[in-house]
């Protein structure tokens, strides 16, 4: 954020697809939500895990089993 208010614009919004409120270490206004998800691991439509699955045309949660252990 610090870099675009650098530039000056006349208005800085931020949109996300995915935003995760319980994960959030700084209070960022998000502007445009798509959806508000808990705190798990999704994947898919470019998110990935260990190389994979982010070309899955749409965006799913990881199974616990699929998790290495801690993470």
């Amino acid at each position: 954020m610090r870099n675009l208010e650098s530039r000056e614009p006349a208005t800085l919004e931020v949109c996300a697809l995915l935003t995760k409120p319980d994960r959030r270490e700084i209070e960022v206004p998000v502007r445009y939500v798509g959806f508000e998800i808990p705190n798990r691991f999704v994947i898919g439509y470019g998110l990935d895990f260990g190389e994979r699955y982010r070309n899955l045309p749409y965006v799913a949660v990881l199974s616990d089993e699929a998790l290495p252990e801690g993470f």
